[in-house]
C-alpha cells in the first residue's frame, strides 16, 4: 500500500458545462484511522450525473468530494469493519477513505459477479431503475414502456429489467445512431433512436405508433414533452433526471402540453434512491440469477487509474459512455467476487 492518499477537490462553480479546471487532485498523507472508524483503498469509483447538480453549490469548494465507491478494508479499529473486508461507502473520489461502520456496509459475494457490478445493475444505479419500474411506476406484464437516455447507466439497467419483467414494447432514446444499434442489438430494447435525427414527438410517434403506458425520464425537456403526449390515459411518469438541463445557460424548456396530464390522468413522480435501501436484497434476488445464468449482461463503461476520474466524469457528461461508467483502480482490474 502506498504512503500518500489522492482526493479530488472542486475548486471554483461552473456557469454552464465543467471542464478539467473545476477539480484539483491533492496530495496528502495516508490519513490514520481513528477507533471505531477503518481505512479502505478503494478499488472501484462510480461517477453519476447528480454530480454535477451538486457542483452548483451542494459540493463544498477545496474540500474531498463524495461518491459512491468500493474499495478494501486494509487497517480496522472497529471490530465490525474487519481487516480485508470488501465494502461499499459513499467516502468516494479520494484513492483512500476513513469509514465508520455505519458509512459502509459489507459487498456480499456472488460467484461469477464482478466487484463493478455493484456500482452499475447492482448498486445504485440498478436500484435505481428497479425502484422506478416496481415501487413508483408499478410496471404490470405486457405494458409498453419508453426510456429517454437509454443509453446511460439507468437507462440500460432499466431496460434489461423491463425486459425481465415481461415489459411489452420497450423503446428508448439516445444520443447517436450507434448507440441506439447498442440498445437494441443487446440489451433487449425493441426500437431506439437518435434524438439528434428529429424532434423527439416524431420519433418516439413512428417508434411506439400505438402509444406508450410507461415512461422513464432521465432527461427532461423536449422528451418529457414528447411523452406526455405519447402517454395512453392512466399512464405514468417516472422522473429520474434532467441532465438535458445541468449545463445549460439558457432559459429551461417550457412544456407545453401540462394540460394533457389532467385529461389523460396521467401521473407523474419522482424519487430519490436513498428512500427505498430496504429493496437492495430485493434487487440482488431478482438479478443476480440472471447475472450468473448470463440471461443479461452488464453494460459498463470502465475506465482505468483514479487519475482519470475527472476525465471520466466530463465524458459521461458528453454522453461519451455506454451503459454505467466506473473508475477502476489499476490493481483492480482482476478482482471480482467469487469469479
Amino acid at each position: 500500500m502506498t504512503e500518500t492518499a489522492l482526493t479530488v477537490h472542486q475548486t471554483a462553480r461552473p456557469h454552464g458545462f465543467p471542464t478539467p479546471g473545476h477539480f484539483a487532485f491533492v496530495e496528502s498523507a495516508l490519513p490514520e484511522p481513528a477507533p471505531g472508524t477503518a481505512l479502505v483503498e478503494n478499488l472501484y469509483w462510480s461517477v453519476d450525473p447528480y454530480h454535477r447538480e451538486m457542483m452548483d453549490g451542494d459540493f463544498a469548494l477545496h474540500a474531498p468530494l463524495e461518491g459512491r465507491a468500493i474499495g478494501r478494508v486494509v487497517d480496522s479499529r472497529d471490530p465490525a469493519l474487519r481487516a480485508g473486508e470488501i465494502v461499499f461507502h459513499r467516502q468516494g473520489w479520494r484513492t483512500h477513505s476513513v469509514v465508520t461502520p455505519e458509512e459502509a456496509r459489507a459487498v456480499p459475494r456472488f460467484d461469477g459477479v464482478p466487484l463493478s457490478a455493484h456500482l452499475s445493475i447492482l448498486g445504485g444505479t440498478g436500484l435505481t431503475a428497479y425502484v422506478g419500474l416496481t415501487r413508483i411506476a408499478e410496471l404490470r406484464e405486457g405494458q409498453d414502456v419508453f426510456v429517454s437516455g437509454a443509453a446511460g447507466g439507468v437507462g440500460t439497467a432499466a431496460g434489461r429489467l423491463a425486459r425481465l419483467m415481461g415489459a411489452g414494447r420497450l423503446v428508448g432514446s439516445a444520443g447517436t445512431a450507434a448507440k441506439a444499434a447498442y440498445l437494441t442489438e443487446h440489451v433487449g430494447y425493441d426500437e431506439a433512436f437518435d434524438y439528434h435525427t428529429g424532434p423527439t414527438a416524431e420519433l418516439l410517434a413512428k417508434a411506439a405508433p400505438d402509444g406508450i403506458d410507461l415512461y422513464l425520464d432521465n432527461v427532461g425537456g423536449e422528451p418529457l414533452e414528447a411523452a406526455i403526449s405519447s402517454l395512453r390515459e392512466y399512464g405514468r411518469i417516472v422522473r429520474i433526471g434532467t441532465i438535458a438541463q445541468y449545463n445549460s445557460t439558457g432559459t429551461p424548456y417550457t412544456l407545453r402540453n401540462l394540460p394533457d396530464i389532467v385529461e389523460k390522468s396521467l401521473r407523474m413522480e419522482g424519487f430519490h434512491v436513498r428512500d427505498y435501501r430496504d429493496v437492495q436484497e430485493e434487487l440482488y434476488e431478482f438479478v443476480v440469477p440472471h447475472l450468473q445464468s448470463e440471461r443479461i449482461g452488464l453494460d459498463e463503461t470502465v475506465v482505468d487509474g483514479f487519475g482519470s476520474i475527472v476525465d471520466a466524469f466530463l465524458g459521461m457528461l458528453r454522453g461519451e459512455n455506454r451503459g454505467k461508467i466506473i473508475v477502476r483502480a489499476t490493481e483492480a482490474a482482476s478482482d471480482a467476487l467469487g469469479g
